[in-house]
């Protein structure tokens, strides 16, 4: 037992101490705001996020300069923390300044100014985003898929962290606002359309040598065992390939394919792509639900296999998904700290980016960017078509029922420059109606902001 003891305090000690310090629910590093400054959190290009500013008192006030635009991600440091401010606790409370530096402050009685976080987030995009979202509610994630980069995360309804003291009995029992939710990383929505993306793949992996010969006759709608599909606005597609299917987002076609496919195969498809498991992050988020299994009735085949049953994503999730496609199957670590440095701008350490899995073979990755890539050049998304850049994506319209009331969400996951692709795109406007309407924009906003600024 001794032995046993002295092994898991070195454990602790040794390979896990940066995560424990790092737990935002770890408040003992708070009890360092006595001596030392909490430090800023800035861009790449100096970009300054959150600071904190003293009076002629000595009073300290944390300020967020961009107020609403970045609430979420960089989150708040009062009435408890959040986003990285959270995230970062730790480092924001230490100070790798020069050990004369210190003494020199501790001797003249004043505080030691914290470290830098420095973030991969794109001031720019992040704006670009932010605005383009506009008065819906829902959220925005572009990155990296080469590296995981997170360069925007926005999250609508928000709140300006300047102010959240003041604010904050009134944000917590507002019900209906949930504000204070950031719906990129916790806020689970149907995928609508953008799961076939998952369901191409099951097929792809059911069918490795045959797929191209799909066909199916598109007629608006489908019924089985008085269960109804149709295509929006039962639109007749005509006789389709898989890859025109897709295209198209022709949902007989998808709902048809999950009356054949194995159950398993779909399942396993989902769950490899990380539906019903943690993401690999460290910031907070909820696990993506799917519930497709050996017993489901053929109207949960049909409903699951257009992004529609009971199967629920978060934007972050979509975004990774999207980010693997891109990157010829490998899913990246997400990441929003590209390094941490004194205050005065000593590096202290650098984040790199990580591989976390590989999840589809090349061949896998290159059919479904060939498919994403015909919903832009005569699909659903044929706005992102022509406009300088390559792109490759796929809308969504996902139905909900609350509360009696029937509604649409507008989804758009893509990515641009489609032989090296640079930037990933995943938006969701809540009721914004389909994907081409609405999400492709935005999404279209944030592309031509990365390639034209």
């Amino acid at each position: 037992m001794f032995l046993l003891l002295i092994g898991y305090l070195v454990y602790i000690n040794v390979f896990k101490a940066d995560e424990l310090r790092s737990n935002p629910n770890n408040t003992k590093k708070d009890s360092s705001s006595s001596n030392i400054i909490r430090g800023s959190i800035v861009t790449e290009d100096g970009v300054v996020l959150a600071t904190t500013n003293i009076d002629g008192d000595g009073r300290e006030t944390r300020s967020y300069p961009y107020e609403n635009i970045f609430a979420h991600v960089i989150g708040y440091a009062s009435n408890g923390k959040s986003g990285l401010e959270a995230e970062e606790n730790y480092e924001l409370l230490t100070s790798h300044s020069s050990l004369l530096s210190q003494l020199r402050k501790n001797d003249d009685g004043e505080k030691v100014q914290g470290d830098s976080v420095v973030v991969t987030l794109d001031s720019r995009l992040q704006q670009t985003a932010y605005y383009a979202l506009g008065s819906y509610r829902g959220a925005v994630v572009a990155m990296e898929p080469d590296t995981g980069k997170i360069l925007a995360m926005v999250s609508k309804p928000d709140f300006n962290p300047n102010t959240i003291s003041q604010e904050w009995e009134s944000m917590v029992s507002d019900d209906s606002s949930s504000a204070l939710l950031n719906r990129a990383t916790q806020g689970l929505y149907p995928p609508g359309s953008t799961f076939k993306m998952i369901t191409s793949l099951a097929y792809l992996r059911e069918h490795p040598s045959d797929y191209d010969q799909f066909s199916w006759d598109c007629q608006g709608s489908l019924t089985q065992n008085e269960v109804t599909i149709t295509c929006y606005n039962g639109e007749w597609h005509g006789q389709e390939s898989l890859r025109s299917a897709f295209a198209n987002s022709c949902n007989t076609a998808f709902a048809g394919i999950g009356l054949e496919l194995d159950n398993k195969i779909l399942r396993k498809a989902a769950e490899d792509f990380l539906f019903n498991s943690s993401l690999p992050t460290g910031m907070p988020h909820s696990r993506s639900i799917f519930s497709l299994d050996k017993d489901s009735s053929v109207g949960e085949q049909m409903t699951t296999a257009i992004g529609q049953g009971d199967t629920l994503v978060t934007p972050l999730h979509m975004a990774l998904i999207t980010s693997t496609i891109a990157n010829g199957g490998v899913m990246m670590r997400p990441y929003y700290v590209d390094h941490i440095e004194t205050y005065d701008g000593d590096m202290v350490t650098q984040n790199d980016p990580s591989v976390y899995k590989k999840i589809l073979t090349p061949d896998e990755a290159g059919v479904l960017t060939a498919y994403m890539e015909s919903t832009v050049s005569s699909g659903t998304a044929y706005a992102l078509y022509g406009n300088g850049y390559s792109c490759a994506g796929k809308t969504g319209s996902a139905e909900y029922t609350r509360d009696g009331v029937t509604g649409t969400h507008s989804w758009f996951c893509g990515f641009a420059d489609v032989e090296e692709p640079d930037i990933v795109v995943a938006v969701i406007a809540e009721d914004g109606g389909t994907g081409s309407s609405t999400a492709v924009p935005i999404a279209k906003q944030i592309f031509d902001a990365y390639y034209y600024g």
